[in-house]
């Protein structure tokens, strides 16, 4: 399993920014695609995370700012990153769980700054 996210880049204080994800090879039909972060200095953070059921689930530090979709699709997981933050900045990664095992993308860096 591969995965591949597109999307980072530089952006002002409330702006916004969509991320994609893509993952190749064989993904069940019943899986949970989502994104962590990691900030410099910090641990990777789990923010969100959906199921090809379309159940959601946010960290408390973007709940209401970011929203996760998977557009119907089995390989594909979408960001909105909106009111970006100075400390939104990290590198961004997606992931699929297949059985319980994460595979992980290289990632796609978010920096949020005037």
């Amino acid at each position: 399993v591969q995965l591949q996210a597109f999307g980072g880049g530089l952006v002002q204080p409330g702006g916004s920014l969509g991320l994609s994800c893509t993952a190749s090879g064989t993904i069940p039909r019943m899986n949970t695609m989502g994104w962590y972060r990691q900030a410099p200095g910090k641990q990777r953070e789990l923010i969100a995370g959906a199921t090809t059921g379309g159940s959601t689930n946010y960290a408390d530090s973007v709940k209401g700012r970011f929203i996760i979709s998977r557009g119907g699709a089995v390989n594909t997981v979408y960001l909105q990153l909106n009111s970006l933050r100075p400390e939104d900045t990290a590198v961004y990664y997606c992931f699929v769980r297949i059985s319980g095992i994460p595979y992980w993308g290289q990632g796609t860096e978010v920096t949020v700054s005037s």
